[in-house]
C-alpha cells in the first residue's frame, strides 16, 4: 500500500494573533491543509474559548459530550482550533518571544483583539517592517484603511451596511426584514483570509494582505447589485416578499422546494397537478407566476408527506431539501452515508468534516484542540536560529507532542501575480461554479469560459431582458459581474467532435472546474479518470451541490436548497414563522471554499508533481459555515433557534424605523444597533443622553440586558423614529457603538469606505454601458492596482483565438460554425 503523502501545507508554518471566529476559521482551513499554527494568546485565553451561542458554554456546567468545569473550554473553540498549538505570552513582556515565533514563520493573521494584538508594535505594519519576509493578512471589519477604518462593528451592522438584509427580499412586508443568522459572515470572511493566504504563498509571500469583511459580506450575501442596477436602470428587488413555495409546511415538518429556471416552474405544475398553469409566453416572471398560485401551491404542501414530496420533486428533477437543524442535520441519510461528520478528537461531540476532499493529496486528520499555553514552555526552549520552529525543521526528531516534517525548499518570490501562468478550464454555471473561477481569473490565472449555444451560462437567462432585444444574452449584469478577466468559449459537449476539442483543451491546462450534478460529466465520459488520461498531472475540481455519492448526489441544487439541508435557513427568520431561505450565502460561499481547495492541490502538485481531484461540494462547505449549530446541539443538548434580529453575540440587537420615507415611498427605513459589549452599552447611554430607564443597574450587564430585551427596543424605537439615519449612525459612532443603516444593496457606491479602498473598478463592455463592478474582497501590498483587465466575454467570443492555439485552422472552425459546434447566439 502507498505512503499516504504528507498534506500539502507540510512546512509551512502560520503564527495566529487573530481572536474570534474569523480569524479562528482562517487558521483552521489552514491547519487542515497541513500548516503548523500556532496561536498566540493572552493569559486569559482567547474570548472563544468562553463562548456558547446558547450559553450553556463550559462555565455552565455539563453538557451531552463537551467538557464542562474550570479549565474547561467551548465546544465551538474545540472545533476551529484543532491541530493548533497554543503559546501564552504576556503582552508586556513576552514580545520578544513572540518576534521569534514570527521570524520563523511563514504567514501570521491579525486581528484586532486582547493580547498581542493590542500592542503597537504588533500591528499589521510593524509586523511587516520587522519580518518583511511575512505574509501578513489582517481581518478587520472595514480595512485597515479608510475613513470608516476603526469605526466599531459587529457581524450584524456590517450585513446591514453591506445591502444583504434587504437585497434579497428576505422577510415579510410588514415586518423588518431579517439578517442571515449563524455569524455566516464571520466565517466567509475567514475562508476568504485563508484563500488570500494561500495566494500570497504561491506567488512567495512577503505583502500585506488587508480584508474588509464588510467587502466579504458583499460578496456573500448580496448578488452584484450595483451592476445590476447600473446596467439595467433597476433594482435586483425592490420589495420584501416570501419565496413560493420555499420553505413550506407538509404534514409531518418542514421542507424546501424552488424554482430557480422557467424549466422548473413549468416542472413544478406538472408536479402538483396543475399543468393548466403553464404559460410559456406570460409576460410574468416565474416568481410572478408562482406568488399567484401561492394558496395553492401551500395548501399542496400541507397535504403531503416532507418525503413524499422530496421524492416526487427528486423526479421532477425540482430542486429540493430537507429544512436541518441542530438536532436532525447529522441524521440525515445523505450525510450519514457520505461520513459528513466527525467526533470532535477531544471532547466527543458532533463536527461538520472538512468542507471539500481530494485525492491523492490529502488534508490533515483532525487532533485534538490545545489547552491554554498547552505549547508554551516548548515554544520558550526553542533556539533562535532559523528552521527551530517545529514544521520547518528537517530533522525527523519530535519534541514533546509536536512533530517535526521535512522541509520543502522555498517558493521563489515572484512579480507577476499569484496565480499567472495557469490555465483553467472553466466548465462551470449560474454563480457557485463560475464564483471560483472569477477569483482564479482576478488573480492571474488564464480562465477559459465553455459555454454550448445550447446551454449558455444559465446567468446570462435571468436578467428578464426580453429575447426581442438585440443580443439579450449578452446583457445580463450577473454574468458580467461573474466572469470578467476570462476568455468564453462554446463547444457542443453532445457531439464527439465538441469532446475531442475539449479534452485537447484540457491537455493544455493546469485546472479543470465544473459544477454540474455528477451524472451531467459522467454521460459524457469527463470523469476525472478519463480527464488524467488526457492530462496526467491537472488538478479536476467538481462542485456538485450535495457530493459524487450518496442518496442525494443527482439531485439538482441551488443556494436555497443548500441552505436550507445545510441549517442556515433555520436560523433565519422571525421566531412564529416558518424559516426564511437566506437565498445567497449557498453559490459564493461554495465558490471560495473550491478556491481554498484548488489552490492546497497546487500546492501539492508543485511539491510531487502529481495532479488530484478535488471534491468541494456546496453542502460540504454550508455544514460548515453552520457548524455552531451541530456543536451546540450534541455537546450540550442545546437546539438553536432564529429570533428575528436578536442574535446571541450582542443584546440589545435589532433594527428600528427611522423618520424617512425610502426610495420607493415606503415607510421602510432601517438602522441596525448591536451593543455586544458593556463599553458599547455605556456609548449608548451616553448617546442617548443618560435617560433614567437606561441607567437602572439590571441593565449594566448583558444578562441583564438580554433579559429586558423589549425594554431596550421600546426605547431605542422610540429615539430612532424621531431621527434620519444619518443623524442616529453619527451620535452612536461617535460613542463607540456599533451600528448601520440598513442600505439597499444598489446603494453600495454611496458608502465612503469602499469608494475609499477602491472596491468597485468600472468596467467596459462591447454591448453594456460602462458599469462599475465589485473586486475582490482585499488588497496586497504587492497589488494588482487594477482588479479587473478585460470585460466579461460574449457568447463564444474566443473561438478562434482559443481552438487556433489548439491547431484548429480557419477552414476547420468554419465547418465548425455550420456544423453546430461552435457558435456565438443560443440555438434556436
Amino acid at each position: 500500500m502507498p505512503p499516504v503523502p504528507d498534506p500539502p501545507l507540510t512546512g509551512y508554518v502560520v503564527v495566529d494573533l487573530s481572536s474570534g471566529i474569523a480569524g479562528a476559521y482562517c487558521t483552521k482551513l489552514l491547519a487542515d491543509g497541513g500548516a503548523r499554527v500556532v496561536k498566540v494568546e493572552a493569559p486569559q485565553g482567547d474570548p472563544l474559548r468562553c463562548w456558547s451561542a446558547s450559553g450553556a458554554g463550559a462555565e455552565s456546567g455539563p453538557g451531552a459530550g463537551a467538557e464542562s468545569g474550570p479549565g474547561a473550554d467551548g465546544a465551538l473553540f474545540s472545533f476551529l482550533a484543532c491541530s493548533k498549538h497554543s503559546v501564552v505570552a504576556e503582552p508586556d513582556a513576552d514580545g520578544e518571544l513572540v518576534d521569534a515565533l514570527l521570524a520563523e514563520a511563514d504567514a501570521v493573521i491579525w486581528s484586532r483583539g486582547p493580547g498581542m494584538a493590542e500592542r503597537p508594535e504588533f500591528a499589521p505594519a510593524e509586523i511587516r517592517n520587522r519580518h518583511p519576509h511575512l505574509t501578513v493578512t489582517a481581518i478587520t471589519p472595514f480595512g485597515l484603511e479608510g475613513p470608516w477604518c476603526d469605526r466599531p462593528a459587529t457581524e450584524f451592522t456590517l450585513q446591514a451596511w453591506s445591502g444583504g438584509i434587504v437585497g434579497l427580499g428576505r422577510g415579510a412586508p410588514d415586518r423588518a426584514p431579517v439578517y442571515v443568522g449563524g455569524q455566516v459572515g464571520e466565517y466567509l470572511a475567514g475562508a476568504y483570509a485563508s484563500a488570500a493566504t494561500l495566494a500570497s504563498r504561491m506567488r512567495g509571500g512577503a505583502e500585506s494582505i488587508d480584508l474588509s469583511m464588510l467587502e466579504t459580506a458583499i460578496l456573500g450575501l448580496t448578488y452584484y447589485p450595483v451592476s445590476y442596477f447600473e446596467m439595467l436602470g433597476r433594482p435586483w428587488r425592490d420589495a420584501r416578499r416570501l419565496t413560493v413555495p420555499g420553505i413550506a409546511r407538509a404534514k409531518d415538518g418542514l421542507v424546501d422546494i424552488g424554482c430557480g429556471t422557467a424549466q422548473q416552474w413549468f416542472d413544478l405544475c406538472a408536479m402538483t397537478g396543475h399543468v393548466e398553469w403553464i404559460d410559456e409566453d406570460s409576460p410574468l416572471s416565474i416568481t410572478q407566476q408562482a406568488n399567484e398560485k401561492a394558496d395553492e401551491l401551500y395548501a399542496w404542501v400541507a397535504d403531503q408527506t416532507v418525503d413524499e414530496i422530496r421524492d416526487l420533486a427528486t423526479a421532477f428533477r425540482i430542486p429540493n431539501a430537507p429544512v436541518a437543524n441542530g438536532a436532525n442535520v447529522e441524521t440525515l441519510d445523505h450525510f450519514v452515508q457520505r461520513g459528513s461528520f466527525l467526533v470532535n478528537p477531544r471532547d466527543g461531540f458532533t463536527q461538520p468534516a472538512p468542507p471539500y476532499r481530494m485525492s491523492p493529496a490529502t488534508l490533515r486528520p483532525p487532533t485534538p484542540a490545545p489547552r491554554l499555553g498547552e505549547h508554551t514552555e516548548h515554544y520558550r526552549s526553542l533556539s533562535v536560529p532559523r528552521n527551530s520552529i517545529p514544521g520547518r525543521d528537517s530533522s525527523s526528531t519530535t519534541a514533546g507532542n509536536v512533530p517535526r516534517k521535512r522541509v520543502v525548499p522555498p517558493i521563489p518570490r515572484k512579480d507577476s501575480l499569484p496565480l499567472e501562468g495557469l490555465r483553467v478550464v472553466d466548465m462551470t454555471t449560474f454563480w457557485a461554479g463560475p464564483s471560483c473561477t472569477h477569483l482564479l481569473a482576478m488573480l492571474g490565472a488564464d480562465v477559459i469560459h465553455v459555454e454550448s449555444t445550447r446551454h449558455p451560462d444559465g446567468t446570462r437567462l435571468i436578467a428578464g431582458i426580453p429575447v426581442t432585444e438585440d443580443q439579450w444574452w449578452e446583457r445580463s449584469p450577473i454574468f458580467s459581474g461573474l466572469n470578467t478577466n476570462k476568455r468564453g468559449i462554446t463547444l457542443n459537449l453532445q457531439s464527439d467532435t465538441g469532446r475531442d476539442l475539449l479534452k485537447k483543451l484540457i491537455a493544455t491546462a493546469d485546472v479543470v472546474v465544473e459544477n454540474f450534478t455528477p451524472r451531467v460529466l459522467e454521460s459524457m465520459g469527463l470523469t476525472y479518470d478519463a480527464v488524467r488520461a488526457v492530462k496526467p498531472d491537472v488538478i479536476m475540481a467538481r462542485m456538485p451541490g450535495f457530493g459524487l455519492d450518496g442518496p442525494w448526489r443527482d439531485n439538482p441544487a441551488f443556494a436555497y436548497v443548500i441552505e436550507a439541508a445545510a441549517g442556515i435557513s433555520w436560523l433565519t427568520g422571525y421566531p412564529d414563522l416558518n424559516p426564511f431561505e437566506p437565498y445567497s450565502v449557498g453559490d459564493p460561499n461554495a465558490g471560495v471554499h473550491a478556491f481554498n481547495a484548488i489552490l492546497l492541490a497546487l500546492e501539492h502538485r508543485r511539491r510531487t508533481g502529481e495532479g488530484s481531484m478535488v471534491e468541494a461540494a456546496m453542502v460540504d462547505a454550508a455544514l460548515n459555515v453552520a457548524a455552531e449549530q451541530v456543536i451546540e446541539y450534541s455537546a450540550y443538548g442545546a437546539l438553536l433557534q432564529r429570533a428575528g434580529n436578536r442574535g446571541p453575540t450582542a443584546a440589545p440587537q435589532n433594527l428600528y424605523l427611522t423618520n424617512e420615507i425610502d426610495e420607493f415611498g415606503r415607510d421602510d427605513c432601517w438602522v441596525a444597533i448591536a451593543v455586544a459589549t458593556d463599553a458599547h452599552w455605556a456609548g449608548l447611554c451616553q448617546a442617548l443622553g443618560r435617560p433614567g430607564w437606561a441607567m437602572v443597574d439590571e441593565l449594566a450587564t448583558a444578562p441583564g440586558r438580554r433579559a429586558h430585551h423589549d425594554l431596550i427596543d421600546r426605547h431605542l424605537a422610540a429615539w430612532c423614529a424621531e431621527r434620519t439615519g444619518d443623524q442616529i449612525v453619527t451620535a452612536l459612532w461617535d460613542n463607540g457603538v456599533p451600528v448601520a443603516k440598513v442600505m439597499q444593496p444598489h446603494r453600495q457606491t454611496e458608502i465612503p469606505q469602499l469608494a475609499s479602498r477602491g472596491f468597485f473598478e468600472y468596467v467596459q463592455h462591447p454591448v453594456n454601458p460602462t458599469t462599475r463592478h465589485s473586486t475582490l474582497p482585499f488588497r496586497s501590498s504587492r497589488g494588482p492596482d487594477r482588479v479587473h483587465t478585460a470585460p466579461a466575454p460574449l457568447l463564444g467570443e474566443h473561438n478562434r483565438e482559443v481552438l487556433a492555439e489548439l491547431g484548429v485552422t480557419d477552414d476547420e472552425l468554419g465547418r465548425l460554425e455550420v456544423d453546430g459546434v461552435i457558435g456565438t447566439a443560443p440555438a434556436r
